[in-house]
């Protein structure tokens, strides 16, 4: 049975009665199909509502058998009171050989065996244990017991044995491979498997085949580290480009290893990558087990740009060791390299990670519960990390959801302003001016707007405001109309809106190669009053004037 957040009836239940009026309405939806058992997927972002919906579920059908597998149970199975079984690690064994020794069980759910093998079944946890046995994690003892994996060849695909309709979704999560070779101590994968376990080529290609049948408009890869094998990226990539060139995919991916090669390769193919920076600090980044060479790293980006793929980076705020000047210069060095995306997080120190291990040596203070954000560092105060979520939400704002990155550094070097400052300006101007509030709400309201034509005058008003506060009016034009062309056209290439609009240079000019340096273009390029249409054309975003 699906479910999401954004359905109608979903989004109803939790406007009336928050997560627990939504856990309500599941377990009546569940309830109705009388179920023996229901198995859940228990996420950072779901613990507390399936926790509910268990509840609820129970009362109502005291006998239906509650089992529970995921992230969250794998990092701490005896943290959970709701549920009668859990299952730690990878569940597709692990889930048949329980419920084929229920079935065979003379005695029920009673059958008692050792923490982490309830039924002999290893990696299958009992509520009973978790009222009684220590928890895992405060002294470092009592390893969690995780389930013996099937081999990626003996699992079957839920896409190609109809277990899953992917075009009744708005797209695919595709799974590559599992484990990684990283130890990044903030993620699960801290103390996953090491190695990385590929599903066969043959049953992936048959996938891409069915995807393309069905016509799936997007397909988001389920793989830490796409290219950690760069030899079977590249092949990858080329199936993609031969059975399914209509679909656009993302990619996580690793910067160290991209290379000219692999960027072209990417470049054939609609598609987008996200790629984890974290930070720009080697020494905080040594912390939780990353490294960075920013040269390499540059270079390395460097192609992307260079062939034309589309790519994001990943920041996260309230790492130990870091500070709100630290991430600031974060944000400064990832919006130099031209990302198309920069997505902010708060670091969430997760149970079951490492980073979790080790976050009380480094001094730190985090919520108990999902989603178990930092609270404070001694260097990152409270203070700092409420500073940072701000400049966040504006980043996101001014920047990803605006669009921004074909003029950002642009506008930036007229003003002579570093990133984030010119950001923090923006947040504070948002936040402050009692006009702009009443027209356009709180930061949070517009982050979770998806006009981008009102962000576009929203951009506008505050570069007009700083552009006159520094005297430098005489550039505004330009800058205007460069912002207005690249707006028209993101909003026609993303949902074929045709718009219509006035500039003061010929749009030809403007978006020429000389069109980004601002001040060398208004010296050197002369007027020319235009009304310009931006329309889908033949080969899509288009403009002529008319």
């Amino acid at each position: 049975m699906d479910f999401s957040l954004e359905d109608e009836d979903i989004m109803q239940a939790r406007k009336k009665g928050g997560d627990e009026g939504v856990s309500a309405l599941l377990a009546e939806k569940l309830a109705a199909k009388k179920p023996d058992f229901v198995c859940f997927s228990v996420y950072v972002w779901n613990r507390r509502i399936l926790e509910g919906t268990c509840r609820h579920l129970k009362k109502m059908l005291p006998d239906c058998i509650c089992i529970a597998g995921g992230p969250e149970v794998t990092a701490d199975p005896l943290s959970f009171d709701s549920f009668d079984f859990m299952i730690a690690g990878q569940g597709e064994r692990a889930m048949v050989e329980l419920l084929d020794a229920m079935a065979k069980s003379e005695t029920g759910i009673t059958d008692c065996n050792e923490i982490g093998r309830a039924f002999g079944v290893q990696g299958v946890y009992r509520t009973e244990n978790s009222l009684s046995a220590p928890s895992p994690h405060p002294a470092g003892h009592n390893e969690i017991v995780r389930a013996c994996p099937l081999p990626p060849e003996m699992t079957a695909s839920p896409y190609l044995d109809g277990t899953l309709d992917p075009s009744k979704y708005g797209g695919a999560l595709w799974e590559l491979a599992r484990g990684c070779p990283f130890k990044c101590s903030y993620c699960y994968e801290s103390k996953g498997e090491k190695k990385i376990a590929y599903f066969p080529m043959e049953r992936l290609e048959k996938e891409i085949e069915l995807f393309a049948k069905k016509k799936i408009a997007q397909i988001f890869v389920l793989d830490p580290t796409y290219n950690a094998s760069k030899e079977r990226a590249i092949k990858m990539l080329r199936i993609i480009e031969k059975k399914a060139p209509g679909t656009f995919f993302y990619f996580e991916a690793r910067a160290e290893f991209i290379d000219r090669e692999l960027a072209r390769a990417f470049s054939r193919i609609p598609c987008c990558l996200q790629i984890g920076l974290q930070s720009a600090n080697p020494e905080v980044l040594k912390n939780v087990h990353r490294t960075l060479e920013k040269k390499r790293f540059e270079k390395n980006i460097g192609f992307l740009n260079e062939e034309g793929v589309t790519f994001g980076f990943d920041l996260i705020y309230g790492l130990p060791g870091d500070n709100f000047k630290g991430f600031c210069e974060s944000i400064d060095f990832a919006l130099s390299l031209y990302p198309n995306n920069l997505e902010l997080f708060c670091l969430s120190v997760l149970p079951g990670t490492d980073l979790h291990d080790a976050a009380k040596g480094f001094g730190m203070e985090w919520e108990s519960q999902p989603p178990y954000h930092v609270l404070r560092t001694p260097q990152f105060s409270e203070k700092d990390l409420a500073k940072a979520e701000r400049l966040s939400l504006a980043t996101n704002l001014f920047y990803t959801k605006g669009r921004a990155v074909a003029w950002f550094n642009s506008v930036i070097y007229v003003l002579r302003e570093k990133p984030s400052d010119f950001l923090k300006k923006f947040e504070e101007w948002l936040g402050n001016d009692k006009k702009t509030l009443a027209s356009t709400g709180s930061i949070r309201d517009w982050t979770a707007d998806e006009n981008s034509a009102q962000i576009e005058e929203l951009q506008l008003a505050f570069i007009q405001k700083r552009f006159h506060e520094k005297g430098l009016d005489r550039y505004l034009p330009a800058a205007e109309d460069l912002i207005r062309m690249h707006a028209a056209l993101g909003r026609c290439t993303f949902d074929g809106t045709e718009s219509t609009f006035t500039t003061r240079y010929h749009p030809d000019d403007v978006m020429s190669e000389y069109g980004t340096d601002i001040e060398f273009f208004t010296e050197n390029c002369g007027k020319q009053k235009c009304r310009v249409h931006v329309f889908v054309g033949k080969n899509g975003a288009d403009w002529r004037t008319i």
